[in-house]
């Protein structure tokens, strides 16, 4: 992925007005350079120091950077359109009707709050039905459907290795922490974690009605469960692998792994039907849950499932479900100091239930043709680039290079928005309960997906929707997809700005990154069809590890916080995708007039406005406890690292500030990463 999508609060942001002067627009990365800082021994805090110091994290988030000030200008945009909607009433059945009514019921905070969880009562004595392991197995199958990850993790994908058809995916899952090391490191914050999580269980457990003592013993007992699936789960680094994670099996095969659970009227329950054959992502795991099944008694799985339901709908239930939930996953675990306002908390739900829908007015109000014009151009020189780079490898024999350039042109570009809108036309939405609509919400996303089971591939489809600040690439697609907001540049129209920012920032940080995604550890190993196929000589594929290695050493050397390290080998994927839109961005814009004239603006030359541009897309600052979280839980490395990481890599790097040995960005030629 692009960027993490970061929360926003409406305090302290770059507001996108025109500048007064064509100066204004030559000074404008005054704002973020902090000359007080050396460029050759901290690009980052060079860069965009000024800003970070002038604009402080606010209470009620995580993080503040770039991907908050974009984000404000899209809340902005959502909120007129949903209190629009609001107080239009729309005809039913309609968009406006959908986005009005999700909107008023989940701003309805007293009718919210006096609900609680009585609108999942039903669910509740579902649960309490539960008698033996064949009606938990259904219980848990129901849960599924309603978006509750309960026991395993289950999704409905392209199958890895026939992209033409999709495929149930059965992984690991199943726990309350962000990730199975949190189960089992030491170290003091860890410790203190698990505490504050068992107790939270319990406060939780104890408003469903549970007396405090039975709370805090079921709670230990949800913690000794979670446990024993986290010590089953395979670490991050080694989610990585898709050969590794991908093990087609049919039901009776997966039925080997787990004799308790009758696969078939198991995902029957869940309204799956009509399949025979599953890719199981990690088979041990699901051998742990046959172990777990018959090492706890039924009440002890009850009590897990009503946790599990809990943890997926406190928010929804709001008041003091809501509270609790915030207390520990807002502040316990990631330093949140005060929840955001709800404003913004239920634009993010209607843009999980609704995306589409806001999508289509979004863009026709924000996202103009000629804009969608301009940087499907610059996508297309992006490409250019890539394939030049392909052609002039040292390292890559020619038939490699040839099925490189083949994949290359092969990928499909999705830039702005799709060309056709999810309909939402079969999910009630309706006034009377915010916790009923996220409920169907979840239910009509489960008949959606399952639909895509007996259908052809769509490969129109958007998995993101146009207002997001983010964009991916997809391997099993093999395409590359921009939404319209993540060429959004904080504070100013991006028409106004020059070349080397609008290269680095979107052609660098976004398109040059995500298409080199296609090919990173992961992406390489998916063909031009999007098909999981080896098509590398065996001594082109050695090559390519050991330079991979390169960058997993260089990023393990990054201190993240305390005495925490960046994961190389986990974040290895974003930072090759890093390191190639670097360059590929870099090889793109100097071609343009700007860079051939060479004249400075602003006092800089094109080049290191270039670097600066490329800063601009990972300014971001985050409180130590959620990066703590992030660094064990995070495919990508901290901000910081995604600027001085690529910029020390690159040769117009030094070049453009006169980096020298024994300056702090200096990196040794024979250390020096280059992939792409």
């Amino acid at each position: 992925m692009h960027r993490p999508i970061f929360t926003a609060l409406a305090a302290c942001v770059l507001t996108a007005t025109t500048p007064s002067s064509s100066n204004d627009v030559d000074r404008y990365l005054d704002q973020f350079i902090d000359r007080t800082v050396s460029p050759r021994d901290d690009f980052f805090h060079y860069a965009v120091g000024k800003w970070l110091r002038e604009h402080p994290i606010p209470k009620s988030e995580r993080s503040w950077g770039v991907a908050d000030v974009i984000q404000e200008e899209t809340y902005q945009r959502l909120f007129g359109i949903s209190t629009a909607a609001a107080s239009a009433k729309g005809t039913a059945g309609s968009n406006q009707q959908k986005i009005g009514d999700f909107w008023y019921a989940a701003m309805d905070t007293a009718t919210i709050a006096a609900q609680g969880f009585a609108w999942l009562d039903s669910e509740l004595a579902r649960i309490t039905a539960v008698k033996d392991l064949n009606s938990l197995a259904t219980e848990v199958a129901r849960l599924q459907y309603l978006g509750v990850g309960a026991l395993y993790g289950n999704l409905i994908i392209q199958d890895e290795k026939n992209s033409d058809r999709y495929a149930v995916h059965l992984y690991q899952g199943g726990l309350g922490l962000p990730d199975r090391d949190y189960y089992f490191d030491t170290d003091e914050r860890a410790v203190m974690l698990r505490r504050e999580y068992v107790a939270h269980v319990g406060r939780m457990l104890n408003l469903l009605g549970d007396v405090n003592t039975a709370a805090t013993a079921h709670a230990k007992t949800i913690m000794a469960i979670e446990t024993e699936l986290a010590r089953a789960s395979r670490k991050l680094e080694d989610l990585r692998n898709p050969i590794k994670n991908y093990n087609a099996m049919s039901l009776d095969d997966v039925g080997k792994l787990t004799p308790s659970i009758r696969w078939r009227e198991h995902l029957a329950d869940g309204k799956v039907t009509g399949v025979d054959t599953v890719v199981v992502g990690q088979p041990e795991f699901f051998q742990q849950v046959e172990k777990s099944l018959h090492a706890h008694s039924i009440d002890d799985w009850k009590t897990y499932l009503r946790w599990q339901l809990a943890n997926a709908y406190a928010t929804e239930a709001g008041g003091r479900f809501d509270a609790e939930h915030f207390h520990f996953f807002g502040t316990v675990l990631n330093g949140q100091l005060e929840q955001r306002p709800r404003w913004k908390r239920v634009l993010d739900e209607e843009e999980a239930y609704l995306g589409d829908a806001l999508g289509q007015l979004y863009v026709a109000r924000y996202f103009s043709p000629r804009t969608k014009q301009r940087y499907e151009k610059l996508t297309n020189e992006i490409f250019d680039a890539f394939a030049d780079r392909i052609q002039n490898l040292t390292w890559m024999s020619q038939p490699t290079k040839d099925r490189a350039l083949v994949k290359l042109a092969a990928v499909t570009k999705k830039v702005g928005y799709p060309t056709k809108w999810k309909d939402y036309s079969s999910y009630a939405v309706d006034r009377r309960s915010f916790l009923g609509n996220a409920v169907r919400g979840n239910m009509w996303r489960s008949d959606y997906m399952i639909a895509k089971l007996h259908r052809p591939v769509d490969r129109a489809e958007w998995d993101m929707t146009p207002q997001t600040y983010n964009a991916y690439y997809n391997a099993s697609n093999n395409e590359i997809v921009l939404p319209a907001a993540v060429f959004i540049l904080p504070g100013i129209a991006d028409s106004l700005v020059d070349d080397a920012i609008v290269y680095a920032y979107a052609g660098g940080t976004t398109i040059g990154h995500e298409i080199t995604h296609g090919f990173d550890d992961e992406g390489r190993q998916f063909d031009e069809k999007g098909n999981l196929q080896n098509w590398w000589t065996p001594a082109d594929e050695k090559e390519f590890d050991r330079r991979a290695k390169r960058i997993i050493d260089q990023y393990n050397q990054y201190v993240a916080v305390g005495s925490m390290h960046v994961n190389g080998s986990a974040t290895q994927g974003e930072n090759i995708a890093d390191l190639g839109g670097i360059n590929l961005a870099w090889d793109a814009f100097r071609k343009t007039d700007q860079y051939k004239r060479g004249a400075k603006l602003g006092g800089l030359t094109p080049a290191q406005r270039y670097f600066i541009g490329w800063s601009l897309g990972w300014m971001n600052q985050i409180r130590p406890e959620n990066l703590a979280v992030r660094v064990k839980s995070d495919v990508h490395a901290p901000s910081p690292f995604r600027v001085i990481g690529p910029v020390s890599n690159v040769m117009p790097f030094y070049d453009a500030y006169g980096v020298k040995p024994g300056d702090r960005m200096y990196r040794l030629d024979s250390v020096r990463v280059q992939i792409w």
